[in-house]
């Protein structure tokens, strides 16, 4: 490496960034996580993470280090916090900026820097390596707010869907159950949701199929500009 013509003589610490990657089965909100390779904490479970290049920003970081252990490129991720408690890592002083993602569950493989890969219901999470238990609540609250400003659960979910479906993602994020009338209605009322084509429609195996919808970008837009926020 080049050295550098101007640089800091005092002692500095390193970056990494770690990413909480948010998953949804059709019933439970699920999160990924990758079995250590190597030291520290070798066998863990932990979030993917690892540290900056020099010539990339922390969300560039982020999303290598995604791509390099789990096989996922172009998630949708959003930086939520940073951790810096002096002794979070035994390595060296390290400061990590944490993100989360929301990603389909089956465009997932294990990476060449992870053991392997799997994924964990909130209530089933082993313990976990550094302070990542810490990055697991936070990211999980971050994700419980957003949700009120903008329809970052749409990223969970099929490009076409029904209203059980979002019904059910909404219940496994807020922690709450809905009324299935009024949920349908009120998002009905919102507008952001169009109904699909039967021809778009995957045929049910027994039974009504029921009614498909997918997300409408271009109402949300003109809904944010009036301040929306989704209140149940």
């Amino acid at each position: 490496m080049e050295e550098l013509k101007y640089h800091y003589k005092y002692p500095h610490p390193s970056v990494t960034t770690d990413c909480v990657i948010f998953g949804f089965d059709g019933c439970s909100l699920k999160v990924l996580l990758i079995e250590r390779g190597g030291e520290p904490y070798k066998g863990s479970w932990a979030f993917p993470g690892g540290f900056l290049n020099m010539d990339e920003s922390a969300e560039e970081g982020a999303l290598r280090e995604l791509r390099e252990e789990t096989g996922l490129a172009d998630a949708y991720i959003r930086q939520f916090h940073a951790f810096s408690a002096p002794d979070r890592d035994p390595r060296e002083r390290v400061i990590t900026i944490a993100y989360y993602a929301l990603v389909k569950q089956q465009q997932v493989q294990g990476g060449d820097d992870a053991a392997q890969a799997a994924w964990f219901a909130l209530d089933a999470i082993p313990p976990l390596a550094f302070d990542h238990a810490d990055l697991l609540r936070l990211a999980y609250q971050s994700l419980q707010r957003q949700i009120h400003f903008e329809p970052i659960g749409f990223e969970l979910l099929p490009e076409i869907f029904t209203i059980r479906q979002l019904q059910n993602l909404y219940e496994a994020i807020l922690g709450i159950k809905f009324d299935r009338r009024n949920f349908y209605n009120k998002m009905c009322r919102l507008g952001i949701l169009s109904q699909v084509q039967e021809s778009e429609v995957p045929h049910s195996v027994a039974g009504r199929t029921p009614f498909y919808f997918r997300f409408n970008a271009d109402n949300y837009e003109r809904l944010k500009q009036k301040g929306f926020r989704l209140e149940f």
